[in-house]
């Protein structure tokens, strides 16, 4: 009887072997398809950065989960040889961009020379912003939709903003209008998920933007359940306790009206028929309207700002589908509450904190952050551009915004929402 139970336990621990080994194939070779490499990695050095939590001080995971982590790192040695090999080849790349793109054309890259502002004390600087985020997150009288649920009620679809870079053990969560472009460059370097003629990319503004833009480019969190099946949550849930997670933000409000000069103020053909058209007809009574983009822009039938604030406080926009992800909220697409990132940086001080990021990452010899656009969107035209929307719409607004604002420490804008 002991002999059978011996055979049909050992029958049971070969299976689970087996298919972790298949996991473990697929991770490395799975995705050749779609021109993704990535492996299960050592994890990143939790010393650089001050809040991260060491290996010892994890919590008790279930015996899976456990299992998993020694997994994950079992390529330690094999993987950390194959990342020296490719630091050796990865130099700083051209001095400027062949700049292609519309959108680009139009705003331009500040190539100016910038002394180092010293200034800012970047240790401390991390600590408050994580302390402010923690802080609200912790207060139960300070509430927004969503806020209360754990890690695991977040539905896959909507971790697709987590980038994974397992040659590093990095987590990015990139939010659109806060320099995610660039910042999708500098992960498809780091985790050499893109190659152009059998090499990786070295230098970030040689990737072309359809290509940075493209799902299939990145590692994202809900890719795992196909890549995984029921170990996915398991696995998600180890790489956010070994890696290094961060995100960037940016003022809610200016990120609105980013968000409007680059989708409705540029043609955009897709943005023009998916949102311009239901805008123009619903909030300036235009009826038969062309069909492109091209058109509707030589005819003078361009979105309102006032339409745009009127579609985002219309509570039909929900209903029909999730505002999208270049005006929804930083807590819809990151989860600040679930997720405990490392790092959050701030467009407003984007230069300084992204030094101080891939430095933490020890990754700023490999690369440097592309410069900024001159013509960014500037918090002090705020005043301008809500002139003329009524004082009711700017205060429903703040509320629809209002989590991003406080979670983030942003500013109240005490003038647009009092006469």
């Amino acid at each position: 009887m002991t002999k059978a139970r011996l055979l049909r336990l050992s029958v049971v621990l070969v299976s689970i072997f087996m298919i972790l080994l298949i996991i473990v194939y697929w991770d490395n070779v799975g995705t050749a398809h779609f021109y993704l490499h990535t492996s299960f990695s050592r994890p990143h050095s939790s010393g650089a950065i001050p809040g991260i939590t060491t290996g010892e001080d994890w919590e008790a995971l279930p015996d899976v989960d456990e299992f998993l982590a020694k997994l994950l790192s079992s390529n330690l040695k094999q993987n950390s040889s194959i990342s020296r090999k490719t630091e050796q080849l990865l130099v700083q790349g051209s001095s400027k961009p062949v700049v292609s793109n519309l959108e680009e054309n139009v705003r331009g890259y500040d190539w100016s020379t910038r002394n180092a502002r010293n200034s800012l004390d970047q240790e401390k600087l991390q600590i408050e912003r994580q302390r402010t985020l923690r802080e609200f997150c912790a207060n139960s009288s300070f509430t927004f939709p969503t806020k209360e649920r754990s890690f695991d009620d977040i539905p896959n679809y909507e971790l697709n903003h987590l980038i994974v870079d397992d040659r590093h053990g990095i987590i990015y969560c990139y939010v659109p209008k806060v320099a995610c472009t660039n910042w999708k460059r500098v992960m498809i370097v780091l985790s050499e998920s893109l190659l152009d003629q059998g090499v990786p990319y070295r230098n970030p503004l040689d990737i072309p933007r359809e290509h940075v833009h493209n799902t299939s480019t990145h590692l994202t969190f809900n890719k795992f359940w196909r890549r995984y099946g029921k170990f996915s949550r398991h696995l998600m849930k180890i790489k956010l306790k070994k890696y290094t997670k961060f995100l960037f933000v940016r003022d809610p409000f200016v990120r609105l009206i980013s968000a409007f000069r680059s989708k409705f103020e540029l043609e955009n053909e897709e943005f023009y028929r998916r949102f311009a058209i239901p805008m123009l007809k619903l909030y300036s009574n235009h009826t038969d309207l062309p069909t492109s983009v091209s058109e509707a822009f030589g005819a003078g039938l361009k979105v309102s700002f006032s339409d745009f604030i009127q579609y985002l406080l219309d509570p039909r926009t929900e209903k029909m589908a999730p505002f999208n992800e270049h005006w929804r909220q930083v807590y819809r697409l990151c989860h600040p509450c679930q997720i405990d990132y490392d790092f959050i940086g701030k467009l407003e001080t984007l230069d300084e904190d992204a030094a101080y990021l891939l430095q933490l990452l020890k990754v700023d010899r490999l690369l440097r952050f592309p410069p900024s656009y001159r013509n960014r969107t500037a918090s002090s035209w705020e005043d301008d551009w809500f002139a003329k929307i009524p004082l009711a719409w700017r205060q429903q607004l703040y509320k629809l915004y209002e989590a991003d604002f406080v979670l983030f420490g942003y500013p109240k804008p005490e003038n647009l929402l009092k006469d």
